[in-house]
């Protein structure tokens, strides 16, 4: 089962490799999806390459954002945001 995720994942990202997408000249993310409300909600306290440089799954972020809530005050964001911004 892992090994026909993974191979969505890759088949996934070789079919959006000939896409372009445009990066925000500001803080480089890509502009798709939600990348407004990750650009406003996360670089208020760090900046963008702290982000870019990242590479994770959805756990990985919601985690990300728990450990940051914990050690780092970061404030708790509604349900639907929190969603969001793990998405993108």
């Amino acid at each position: 089962m892992k090994s026909a995720a993974a191979l969505l994942l890759l088949l996934g990202g070789i079919a959006m490799a000939g896409e372009t997408v445009e990066l925000d000249a500001f803080s480089g993310l890509k502009k798709t999806g939600d990348w407004e409300l990750v650009r406003n909600n996360c670089i208020a306290c760090h900046s963008a390459k702290l982000i870019t440089q990242q590479r994770g799954d959805a756990a990985h972020w919601l985690g990300m954002i728990r450990w940051m809530q914990e050690k780092q005050n970061l404030w708790q964001f509604d349900p639907e945001t929190e969603q969001r911004i793990v998405a993108y």
